[in-house]
């Protein structure tokens, strides 16, 4: 039994930020940043309940979508012979991706075993397989092994992997949202790593007793009783799960004024934010928080909230200068657009 999203005690950046990449995935996915013990890895497993169904080609094991040009290479065989692809209906996951896993592992390898007992070579899918169309969680993700950092990038930056091994080719797609979370005390994440991850958020432990004293009521009733816990949200759960499903379904009829673009840039701008990824993801981010919250087109209020997820870790800090300073400029500037 996975503790419920709905029972979560405050968090809420966290949870929205979560949320926002279920109802638009391009918006980049979502990097978690906070000291141990406030409730990081639980948010984030307990988002597999809420997750929606997605269409996929029936019998593929790499989620390869319907229609798509971006096909995997046994997908692409079975249209070459003329076959019909068949679509099935497959909930979304949350595939996680453990700090000691191989490069095999994570990116595929030969099926020796197969190889052996048939004498044909075939590919073993790896985790990017699995985390194709789905959520790629990475717990403690600034402890990540450098190669392992640069398989990521790759898969990222090109949607797709590609793997030679003992003279087998395979290419699929791997399309996935990258979830990381991290404790800033235990070291920094790699520059090219921190820039993929399109929302980022800062969590600190709670403070209020009442609220402490809350956690600790849901936490025992939960480990006492899972099931009978559970069920006690289990209302709340299924109407997340239904703002969530219709926030997708109305996220390509939201409007975004053309005041709208100018105010995202003239933010960008006078923070002095490189490229041109940010004013995207805070594009997409607040589109996506539009649906949420049943707006018909994107108002300031949701490019405040998007601007608060979306830049947090793109501040740039002059030498010696703490980014406190920097994010006190950033709401100056959120305030008065």
């Amino acid at each position: 039994m996975i503790f419920p999203f709905s029972a979560i005690v405050g968090q809420d950046d966290m949870k929205l930020g979560l949320i926002l990449n279920i109802i638009d995935p391009s918006v980049g996915g979502l990097l978690i940043a906070g000291e141990k013990g406030t409730g990081k890895s639980t948010a984030v497993r307990a988002l597999a309940e809420l997750l929606p169904e997605m269409e996929v080609i029936k019998g593929c094991r790499f989620n390869c979508e319907p229609g798509s040009d971006g096909l995997c290479t046994d997908c692409k065989g079975r249209l070459e012979k003329g076959e019909v692809l068949d679509t099935e209906s497959k909930k979304m996951r949350v595939v996680e991706l453990p700090l000691g896993a191989t490069e095999d592992r994570v990116v595929g390898t030969l099926d020796v075993e197969h190889a052996i007992k048939h004498g044909e070579k075939r590919f073993e899918p790896g985790i990017l397989a699995d985390a194709n169309r789905n959520f790629l969680y990475v717990d403690e993700v600034n402890l990540l092994e450098d190669h392992i950092v640069d398989l990521l990038l790759d898969a990222a930056a090109m949607g797709v992997n590609y793997v030679e091994r003992e003279g087998v080719s395979f290419v699929h797609p791997a399309r996935f949202i990258l979830v990381g979370t991290m404790n800033p005390e235990e070291g920094e994440l790699r520059p090219q790593l921190l820039d993929r991850f399109g929302l980022s958020v800062q969590i600190q432990s709670i403070k209020d007793k009442a609220l402490r004293a809350e956690i600790l009521r849901r936490r025992e009733e939960f480990d006492l009783d899972p099931e009978g816990s559970s069920k006690q949200w289990e209302r709340e759960q299924v109407e997340l799960s239904k703002r969530i499903t219709e926030a997708k379904s109305r996220l390509s009829a939201i409007k975004v004024p053309y005041e709208i673009l100018q105010r995202i840039v003239t933010l960008t701008s006078q923070l002095n934010v490189d490229g041109h990824r940010a004013d995207i993801v805070i594009l997409k981010a607040a589109r996506a928080l539009s649906a949420f919250r049943e707006k018909e087109e994107v108002e300031i209020e949701e490019i405040r909230d998007a601007a608060r997820l979306g830049l947090g870790h793109r501040l740039k800090r002059s030498p010696f200068e703490e980014i406190k300073a920097e994010r006190e400029k950033m709401e100056e500037l959120l305030s008065s657009l």
